[in-house]
Parts: structure tokens; sequence; C-alpha cells
């Protein structure tokens, strides 16, 4: 689906939002015209109300033009503190002169809700969207997926691979795609999904032939094994040892790829120390916008690994 509403932080310092942002004639134009615009929030009063600097002007944002909520309930007071020293999207309400003073009243919850209006309440289950992680939690991470309106992706739907915590593959401020799973309407919620992008066991596991002797990272450990991930989305099982835990990057020599079990047979042969998130890898074409059903599992294999949007 094409979007013009991108998440919070995409406009600032763009040409065009600068050219807008910096000089009077810009902004009242930008007033005129219902433009959506982008400032760094420099402060935030005792009554929480923000303050941007808008070069000529300074911009204040109500507190009650902070946030849009659909249902009508009330906004939490950490999410307007929270955006003192970040970029947050605006629509100019009015332009003030007091003698030589000016300054702007500004409404994030407009340009919030035209997002929200124009584009989210069009989205579908299915739909792939670009988003921005804005903090990760143990339970997964959420992400903002336009204007600064955020969605959660659970930690299960983050990879086939197992993580304990969504810091484990992401971190505030990765530029994203996900598909969107589920939304509910009252009251609004968002779920997300990224593993349909990351490819098939196929697909990852032909990278990787026997013989080969690779990087890995330790996702968990049992007594019968330890699951090693060689991609977000394909894992193989090494044989037990007791100097690794999960989080180690680990060199493994690949024994074996077996397409009907989808299985990978692994052997540690040295530790790397701590792992790092790499960059994500997808495998569905750039101009892809919805996903109907995404099978995992490998055409020889007896298990069905799918997931239906439709």
């Amino acid at each position: 689906m094409q979007n013009s509403f991108v998440p919070e932080g995409r406009l600032y310092g763009t040409a065009e939002n600068t050219g807008y942002i910096r000089n009077e004639a810009g902004l009242r134009l930008a007033h005129q015209t219902g433009k959506t615009l982008e400032g760094i929030v420099t402060s935030c009063s005792k009554d929480l109300d923000l303050t941007l600097d808008l070069g000529v002007i300074t911009g204040v944002i109500p507190y009650n033009e902070t946030v849009y909520s659909p249902d009508g309930g009330p906004v939490k007071d950490i999410a307007v503190i929270t955006r003192v020293g970040k970029p947050v999207c605006f629509k100019i309400k009015d332009i003030i002169e007091n003698g030589e003073t000016k300054s702007a009243v500004l409404s994030r919850a407009d340009a919030q809700r035209e997002c929200t209006e124009d584009y989210i309440s069009y989205l579908q289950p299915g739909d792939v969207i670009n988003c921005r992680v804005t903090h990760t939690e143990k339970f997964g991470a959420f992400a903002d997926v336009g204007c600064g309106i955020t969605a959660l992706l659970p930690i299960d739907c983050i990879s086939v691979s197992r993580i304990s915590h969504s810091q484990d593959r992401l971190r505030a401020g990765d530029d994203i795609k996900c598909v969107v799973s589920r939304i509910e309407k009252d009251p609004f919620r968002m779920f997300l999904t990224l593993k349909e992008l990351l490819g098939t066991w196929e697909e990852n596991a032909a990278q990787f032939m026997p013989g080969q002797t690779v990087r890995g990272v330790v996702r968990g450990i049992e007594p019968y094994g330890i699951f090693i991930e060689l991609s977000p989305n394909l894992s193989g099982l090494s044989e037990y040892r007791d100097d690794v835990e999960p989080g180690d990057e680990v060199a493994v020599y690949i024994k074996s790829v077996d397409p009907k079990k989808m299985k990978v047979k692994l052997v540690i042969v040295g530790k790397q120390g701590r792992s790092h998130p790499s960059p994500l890898k997808y495998y569905v074409p750039e101009n892809v916008t919805h996903v109907y059903r995404f099978i995992y599992s490998t055409p020889v294999s007896s298990k069905l690994t799918e997931t239906d949007f439709t």
C-alpha cells in the first residue's frame, strides 16, 4: 500500500521540511495548506505543553494537542514528556502576533488524526508497511507506523528463531518493514509481524551447505542440545556444552541440512564473544505491498507451518 504518512523523524532534515520551517513565509503557507511538518521539541512545561524551535517563530503544542486518541481516552503524561529532544509531526493551527513577537500554535493530534483517517483506517491484515522502531521490551517492540502512531510487534512475530528480548533483533530507531497482522477498533490497537518477510526455511537454508563453517548465535540451551541461529528465520542444533550461554556468538561447522525434517545439525567449533543485531534481509521484492499467505515449511516436509492473512 502506497503511503505518504511516514514515521516521525523521516521528514525532519529533508529539504522540503526545512524550507517550510526556517522562514515565516513557509510557515504561513503550511498553515494555509494544512501541510504536516516536523520539528524538534526543545522543552516541556509543567502544564505539559511542548515547545519547538521553528527558527524565526517559536512553536507550542498545547497539552490537549499532543496526542490523538481515537477513543477519547486520556493521554499519558509519559507519552508527552518523552517527546523532548525528538522530532514530532505537527500542523499549524494559528500564527499569533504580539507586538514584534510571533508564535505558532501547533497540533500533533491533527496530524495524527489525518494519518489515522486517510491511511491507517484503510490498512488490512497482510499489508506490508514501513515502520520505525520506537522502543523495545521483553515481550516485543513498538514501532511507529506513521506520525508517531505506534503498533506492537510481539516477540514471537519478530522471527522464526526464538529470542529472549526484542533488543536481540532490533534497536530503537531501526527502520523496518512489517506486515499488519491484526487491527482492533475499540480501543484502537494495531499488531505487526515481521517473520513472514524474512524468508522460508528453504530460502534461508539455501545460504548454507554441509562442510561450511559459519557464524551463529546461541539462542537456547537444553539438556539435549544447543539451538544456534544461523539467520533470523533459521536455526540449527548442536550437541550440548557448558561453556556457552544465550547471546554468545559462535563459529559452527555444518554437519547436515535436511529439508524433509527441516533440521540443520551443527558443531560449535569456537566462541567469539557477545552478539549484536545484524541488518535484516528481506525475502520479498520491494514492490510487494501485500502478503496473502506465507508458507515457511519446505514442499517435502510433512509439517506445515504457515500464516494466512486472508
